[in-house]
């Protein structure tokens, strides 16, 4: 139970910060990703302030052995660059750069109902269960 309402807790707070940031609006997440045209930097600064906070989190986090809700810390990740990743990372990118969205902001856009963040919210299922399927 700690560890859904821990989940619920960061969940709620990632979500309002993106509220509050704009960043569900994916006209501002183009903008910021259009260089040559009507750039928006704010996006930037979104991520900074997020880094702000991350660093420290996980310099704390780093140093305890269980996570706050009491479970094991897994290990670290593997650091090896391989064809799967970057392959995953261009169509992120590209799937982000085409729509505007990112998984987060398009979640906390179902709420408002837009045709378009279901729309992504359904792609992005269906590419993570044939991505699943293809590679097991």
């Amino acid at each position: 139970m700690k560890r859904i309402a821990l989940a619920a807790i960061a969940g709620a707070l990632f979500g309002l910060g993106l509220a509050v940031s704009g960043m569900t609006n994916p006209d501002k997440v183009l903008n910021f990703l259009d260089l040559t045209g009507q750039w928006d930097p704010s996006l930037a600064l979104v991520m900074g302030g997020a880094l702000a906070i991350t660093v420290p989190g996980y310099a704390w986090m780093r140093r305890r052995d269980v996570s706050l809700s009491g479970d094991a810390l897994p290990g670290p990740p593997s650091s090896t660059i391989d064809r799967r990743l970057l392959i995953g990372s261009a169509l992120f990118g590209i799937g982000w750069g085409i729509a505007g969205y990112c998984p987060g902001p398009a979640l906390a856009n179902l709420a408002h109902g837009t045709l378009e963040a279901l729309v992504f919210v359904v792609t992005v299922v269906a590419g993570s269960q044939l991505a699943r399927r293809l590679t097991a």
